[in-house]
């Protein structure tokens, strides 16, 4: 997910749950949340859920994503 949203002129922020002390409880929050185990990598815009690579694909396909990430002020074009 990195390098797509780095080839799409996006800087994101990426939140390593294994480098973080509350990893494991934050990792099975996000899967109850979302009913899938594991359930990262999961994206957020804009500090947005939108969810897991599957779904970040779909909005890309569908012309969805990029006005997300313009919204968010992530995208400059």
């Amino acid at each position: 997910m990195k390098r797509f949203f780095c080839e799409l002129g996006v800087n994101p922020y990426i939140h390593e749950l294994d480098e973080d002390p509350k990893g494991r409880e934050i990792e099975r929050a996000l899967a109850k949340l979302l009913g899938r185990n594991p359930p990262v990598p999961v994206v957020f815009i804009g500090g947005k859920l939108i969810g897991p690579t599957d779904k970040v694909m779909s909005l890309h396909l569908s012309g969805d994503l990029l006005p997300l990430l313009r919204e968010a002020g992530a995208l400059w074009l």
